[in-house]
């Protein structure tokens, strides 16, 4: 296997910012493989070193296993590496692993700065081994302090569910834009992201932005209690 720096620029295509703390809790989870495991693989850059650190457990031990991936770009690091990629409509995880944008005392998490919130909960729930890889900066007292609530939106329903939004107070509603191409981010369900901020997130805060009709999914994790892995 190649180093994992060339990797990254190979397969990641950009610098990963606090690398140092990333690769250090993704080399923490790999210790958790087994041969033969179902592993399900979340978005982003942390998630993308805990998959090199992967396969660098599977070559050092031959622990062959499979992959449940929640993007597209994930997927396809899976196929280069040469991951075998099963679906949810197959088989679950035996255990899962993702990063977070914040977590909060009880567990609690805002996720979806890379847009697949809706695959990440989808493997969330059928997963009860749950590993979320973090440096303390992703810690927080309450929810939403450093970051907006990713809102997965039909496109048809963006004008309904931005009036509904309003009735909640929000201090901010963004609709998300894309970095290398003109116009908004459509996530893999071909749905837009409105990144909502709030000055305080109540407990039911998920259930009502779920309630709203176009509203597909959230970036609200309440309540599924994953062992929280910190860097040193």
């Amino acid at each position: 296997m190649k180093n994992p720096l060339l990797l990254e620029k190979e397969l990641w295509g950009s610098e990963i910012s606090n690398r140092k703390p990333k690769w250090e809790v993704a080399q923490k989870i790999a210790k958790r493989l087994k041969k033969g495991d179902v592993v399900g693989i979340g978005s982003g850059s942390t998630s993308f070193l805990t998959l090199v650190a992967l396969v660098q457990k599977r070559e050092k031990d031959g622990l062959d296993f499979s992959a449940l991936s929640t993007s597209i770009e994930i997927e396809l690091t899976c196929k280069a590496l040469g991951i075998p990629v099963t679906s949810l409509r197959v088989e679950n995880p035996n255990w899962s692993f993702d990063g977070a944008d914040e977590v909060d005392p009880n567990g609690n998490m805002i996720k979806g700065r890379g847009g697949a919130m809706f695959r990440e909960k989808m493997l969330m729930k059928a997963c009860s081994e749950i590993y979320i890889a973090i440096d303390k900066s992703k810690l927080v007292k309450n929810l939403g302090e450093k970051f907006a609530v990713p809102v997965e939106v039909h496109p048809d329903a963006l004008n309904t569910v931005q009036t509904e939004l309003k009735r909640l107070k929000p201090a901010g509603i963004d609709l998300r834009q894309a970095v290398a191409k003109d116009g908004p981010v459509i996530t893999e369900n071909g749905n837009l992201i409105l990144d909502v901020k709030f000055n305080k997130i109540t407990d039911d805060m998920e259930q009502k932005l779920k309630s709203i009709v176009g509203v597909i999914e959230t970036g609200l994790f309440i309540g599924y209690k994953p062992k929280i892995v910190l860097s040193d």
